[in-house]
Order: C-alpha cells, then sequence, then structure tokens
C-alpha cells in the first residue's frame, strides 16, 4: 500500500497521458556533450548557448586569478545570510556597478535566480490595485509572480499587439499602475518579441514595461547586452530582467532600471530580503565573465549560423518549426509524439527531452533542440531525417 495513495493515482495518470517527468543524474560533461549510463550524448537540451560552460579553458583562466579576485580571509565560500543581513560583500557592488554601466543605468540589483528576479518583481510592483499585461507565452516564473501578486491579470494572445492593444483600451483606466510584461526571445517559440510595438503601446496607455531577456544576453546585440541592444530600445525598457544560468555559464540574475526602482526592490522583492546571497566566489566569476563579452563575438555569429541551417534543413523535412533564433523547437503535437520522438533521438546519440503541457499549451507537444556555439554543423547532419520518421 502507498503512503500516499492519492499521490500514487495520480502518477499513474501523468505516465498513462505521457507527462511523466524524472530527474536524470549525468556522468559527466565534455564539452557540448554529456554522458549519461556509459553513453556519449550530444547534448541538445543546456541552455549553455555560447558553449562557455562546456569549455574549461575559461574555468582554468578564472581559478588561476580566484584567490585575488575572492579574498577568501574575509569572505569565505559562502554568504550564510541573505543581502540584507550579513551577506552583501564586496563582489556585488562590483558586479552591480559593471551591469548599470554596460546597460547604461542608474542601477542594477543581482537576484539569486531568474525565478526569485521575476517571482520577486511582479508582487513588488503590483498588487489588486493594478493591472499586469502579459504575453500568453510567458515563462513559468512570470506567471508564477503574478499569481502572487494578486493584481489584474490580462493574457494577450502571443506576439498579438492588437490583443494587447485591446485589453490595455478595455482595462487601463481601471487600474492605478499597468505593467506590460515580455519575455524577449520566448523560450519554448524561440521567436522575439517586437519590441517596437511594445514600446509603443506602454507610451500611448501610460504603462510601464518589463522584459525577460534571459535567453537573448549573451547571445543578441553587439555587446551581448540582448534584444534591446541589438534594436537599440534599452533606455525605452523600465525593467530589465537577464540571468546568468544560461549563456554567461553562471548562476543567478539581475535587473536593471532605474536607481528608485532598485531601491525600492531592495525593500519590498521578498524573494530578495529572504533568500541566502550567493558565494562571493560566484559572484566573481559572475563579474570575471561579464567582463569577456566582447571576446564573443564569433561564438554569437557561429550560433546563428548553426541555428539557421538546422531550422532550413528541418522545414525541408516538412516539420513545423517556429521562430528565428538559437532556440530551435520542432512542434509535432500530442504528448506521444513528443515521447517518441525524444526517445528516438535518445537512443541515436542526442539528449532530447519532450516538452509537454503544461510547459507549452495543449496539442503543441514537442522537442526543443537548444543549440551551443560548441557545436559543428556536422553534429546535427542526421537531426532532421531522424525527427521525420519519429513523426512518421
Amino acid at each position: 500500500m502507498p503512503a500516499w495513495p492519492e499521490l500514487a493515482e495520480e502518477l499513474k495518470q501523468l505516465e498513462a497521458a505521457g507527462a511523466f517527468r524524472r530527474l536524470r543524474g549525468f556522468e559527466r560533461r565534455e564539452g557540448p556533450y554529456v554522458w549519461l549510463a556509459g553513453r556519449r550524448l550530444l547534448n541538445l537540451s543546456s541552455n549553455d548557448y555560447l558553449g562557455l560552460a562546456g569549455d574549461p579553458e575559461w574555468l582554468r583562466a578564472f581559478l588561476a586569478q580566484a584567490a585575488d579576485a575572492v579574498d577568501v580571509d574575509r569572505s569565505g565560500l559562502g554568504a550564510t545570510a541573505s543581502r540584507l543581513l550579513a551577506g552583501n560583500h564586496p563582489g556585488y557592488q562590483k558586479l552591480e556597478e559593471n551591469l548599470a554601466r554596460a546597460y547604461g543605468r542608474e542601477a542594477a540589483l543581482v537576484a539569486s535566480s531568474g525565478y526569485h528576479a521575476n517571482c520577486g518583481l511582479l508582487p513588488a510592483l503590483a498588487g489588486p490595485q493594478d493591472a499586469v499585461f502579459s504575453d500568453r507565452l510567458n515563462h513559468a516564473s512570470l506567471w508564477d509572480g503574478l499569481r502572487l501578486s494578486g493584481a489584474q491579470s490580462h493574457r494577450f494572445r502571443h506576439r498579438d499587439y492588437g490583443h494587447l492593444e485591446s485589453l490595455l483600451a478595455r482595462h487601463r483606466g481601471q487600474a492605478r499602475r499597468a505593467l506590460i510584461v515580455s519575455e524577449s526571445v520566448f523560450s519554448m517559440d524561440g521567436d522575439r518579441a517586437d519590441l517596437d510595438a511594445l514600446i509603443a503601446l506602454k507610451t500611448r496607455w501610460n504603462a510601464r514595461l518589463i522584459l525577460d531577456e534571459a535567453h537573448a544576453v549573451g547571445v543578441l546585440g553587439p555587446t551581448g547586452l540582448g534584444l534591446a541592444e541589438a534594436q537599440g530600445r534599452i533606455a525605452d525598457v523600465d525593467v530589465l530582467v537577464g540571468t546568468f544560468g544560461k549563456a554567461l555559464a553562471g548562476f543567478g540574475a539581475f535587473l536593471v532600471s532605474e536607481r528608485e526602482l532598485a531601491d525600492y526592490l531592495v525593500n519590498k522583492m521578498r524573494t530578495l530580503i529572504f533568500t541566502t546571497a550567493l558565494p562571493p566566489l560566484q559572484v566573481a566569476w559572475l563579474d570575471w565573465m561579464w567582463s569577456r563579452r566582447g571576446e564573443w563575438a564569433g561564438r554569437r555569429e557561429r550560433l546563428a549560423a548553426l541555428a539557421a541551417g538546422l531550422r532550413r534543413s528541418l522545414q525541408a523535412e516538412g516539420l513545423a518549426v517556429p521562430g528565428d533564433t538559437h532556440i530551435v523547437p520542432v512542434t509535432l503535437g500530442e504528448n506521444e509524439a513528443a515521447v517518441r520522438t525524444a526517445a528516438l533521438l535518445q537512443a541515436e546519440g542526442f539528449w532530447v527531452l519532450p516538452i509537454r503541457p503544461p510547459t507549452v499549451p495543449q496539442g503543441s507537444a514537442r522537442v526543443r533542440l537548444s543549440l551551443t556555439a560548441a557545436m559543428d554543423p556536422a553534429d546535427l547532419e542526421r537531426v532532421p531525417g531522424l525527427i521525420r520518421a519519429a513523426a512518421a
């Protein structure tokens, strides 16, 4: 008899629906590959877009000067407290100053993760008197933050800015504050927001724009600041959220804005106030990597070319491939098709996982091919044919 019979029954239902998930343990990472059960697989499920986390030379170079970057006698290896208590070690100020300078904004604030940033930001800025207008395909962390805020929630169809304007026209007048929230590069469809349209609407309707650049930082823009830099619109975004845990090969996240907003969040953002600070060594690594963004132009170019080539090959097989970025999803429809396709790819040496509801809308299960600049086009030649065969 299961100790939790009602949970056991629910797990059976998940398994029957092809929606059961389990954790896997990897033996080691080797560049763009992972080792699992003694097999080497090309890792198409990582967010290591520039191939930096899988490049040991970068870590060796950092560790060679780590004793100078972190005063272990004074800082130790653990922050041991929240930033408002005793965890705000000197590395934070240096990193936040460098972030603010890069974006040409007054202030930056480092958070413990992208999830912490989004779950804390919206409840700090919005409440029952306010309205939040959010793209339907925004990340779960933004939806969770919105639910926690208690604000009036208005979901607009993905990248449908006419629908957004109709919602603003209907609801903006009843709200004290209006926030428009969007990812810049959408994590599951691999497409981009139209920043010109978003900025025009936020100006017209006296709203604030929050832009989550998690999948664009490091990858897009002349210096890797993201889509807002690529389109010359950084100054028009009210709050820009970025992450260190993807292309920048670290852990944590950041927000850039004006000084008064950063000060306000220090006082109101619960995921900052009640979370243990990042360790000094990790913050030093983040600052070290951030200062080297200018060295990655070649990696950004290789990644873009790799994604464009793979997308063309998939489309030539008649597959549904939305988007135009380094995230290359193949929409298959039902859960069973995604599970079957991922299993075939794994058997053939590619670490690919099925993406199913609730991560994506019902009927749009898919495999998501997440590329890195460390890959070679030859590594991917068999993938389109394998997916076509599995989907047939």
